[in-house]
């Protein structure tokens, strides 16, 4: 077939990779001048398979109100004009319960598996050099009720790989020394060894040159924008960008936020909103000072990890429209956790600030599958999960649209999944309860 795909981020990119590898013949449509430069750019850089828990946390509101209050808060509010913030808080704040949340987490740790066997394929290939590692993230807490209820779920969790490892402050420490200016702070760590770290943005350079060099090679369009979409008697027909006209077989949107907009005149409707991340990537001075392992802060939702000669530290979750600028503010709380943490070790002159609007249903999962019209395809919706799950989702999509079976149980990630099995109306593996998946896009 061929196909168009609208999205050159770390989403767009792995689903033409592994469309491209079947067989169809690609154009990928991005509207900034390189690949990679959205909420691709700078992101955390890990690749966590086994902690993929949603914002849609009831402990939200109960266990840890710091996340919500004051300045520096991890989670941030700021109410708008916007009925579309409205809808999606009011679905958000539903999502809130325990029933949904451990439905999220089921759902999402089967896709990170899968998504986690297509990287390591990825890793062990040496055109694609993004600087994986496999090194391990340790979990860090400073409030012993978060930790305990953190202990409480690891125990009814399943496991796989590697055990993971239940740490006093003084273990947290052993496993990682350059946390020896905050280890007094800690009251315990989960350590999971076998969890990974990349860099997103040269993950998605590997592909763009990948699309390139294939014997028939993709056309990767950049600066281009995609305007609208042609249907007609139920069926996808064309793509229009500001410079042409584009034919195809199908089409798959995985244009991050962008993509709600782009399909709302069809009638589809996606309950996306940004959640907007920030990150910081000061160069390492002293090797020794910072982590070797990944590390994520659980009181600040602030993580950190050793990309190259640099430390990337991103973090927080900003609900406040689609501003993608970085504020001062949120900068500078980057800044001081990391100072406060390591120190000299890194140079602080030199933060590489960013900013990036994460597009994030509000249950968290993703939506992978056909809308509601034929040939008109999806992936959209992966929150802060984008580089953990991208070409796990991009492999999922690639085999239904070949008509093979799904790689994973995969109804809850259809369009309406999440509400459908919470109704029973979609079977186990089964993207084709599609009735209620295609009602609940109009």
């Amino acid at each position: 077939m061929e196909i168009c795909i609208v999205g050159g981020g770390i989403i767009g990119l792995a689903t033409a990779w592994y469309l491209q590898r079947d067989g169809h013949a690609v154009s990928l449509v991005e509207s900034r001048d390189a690949v990679g430069l959205g909420a691709s750019h700078a992101n955390g850089g890990q690749l966590s398979y086994r902690h993929v828990a949603p914002l849609a946390d009831p402990a939200l509101f109960t266990g840890y109100p710091h996340w919500l209050l004051g300045r520096d808060a991890a989670v941030r509010l700021r109410p708008r004009l916007d009925p579309g913030q409205w809808r999606w808080l009011a679905a958000f704040l539903r999502a809130c319960n325990r029933r949904d949340h451990a439905a999220s987490i089921s759902a999402l740790t089967l896709l990170s598996r899968y998504s986690r066997q297509q990287v390591g394929a990825l890793a062990g290939d040496p055109a694609f050099d993004f600087g994986w590692r496999r090194n391990g993230k340790l979990v860090v807490y400073r409030d012993r009720h978060a930790f305990a209820a953190a202990c409480r779920g690891l125990a009814r969790s399943e496991s796989e790989g590697a055990p993971r490892q239940v740490l006093d402050g003084r273990g947290c420490r052993d496993i990682e020394p350059a946390l020896a200016r905050v280890a007094p702070q800690l009251v315990g760590g989960i350590f999971t060894p076998d969890e990974e770290v990349g860099d997103c943005l040269a993950l998605c350079q590997a592909f763009e040159h990948g699309l390139r060099a294939h014997p028939a090679p993709a056309r990767v369009l950049l600066s281009e924008t995609a305007h609208s979409i042609e249907a007609s008697g139920g069926r996808f027909r064309a793509l229009r960008t500001d410079r042409r006209r584009i034919e195809a077989d199908a089409c798959v949107i995985a244009s991050g936020v962008h993509a709600a907009d782009l399909l709302r005149p069809l009638g589809v409707r996606l309950p996306l909103y940004p959640l907007k991340g920030y990150s910081i990537s000061p160069a390492i001075v002293q090797a020794g000072g910072v982590p070797a392992v990944s590390v994520t802060d659980q009181r600040r939702r602030i993580v950190y990890a050793r990309i190259g000669n640099r430390l990337r530290v991103a973090g927080m979750a900003d609900i406040v429209g689609y501003d993608a600028s970085a504020p001062a503010g949120r900068i500078a709380t980057l800044a001081r956790e990391t100072r406060d943490w390591f120190g000299a070790a890194v140079d602080l002159a030199d933060l590489r600030p960013w900013a990036g609007l994460r597009p994030a249903t509000p249950g968290g999962t993703p939506i992978v599958g056909d809308s509601t019209i034929d040939g008109l395809w999806l992936n959209v919706g992966h929150g802060a999960l984008g580089f953990t799950l991208a070409a796990g989702c991009a492999g999922l999509l690639a085999a239904r649209m070949a008509g093979r079976g799904a790689p994973v149980p995969d109804a809850a990630f259809a369009p309406g999944g999440a509400a459908a099995l919470r109704d029973g109306e979609a079977s186990r593996g089964d993207c084709g309860g599609r009735g209620a998946a295609r009602a609940a896009l109009r």
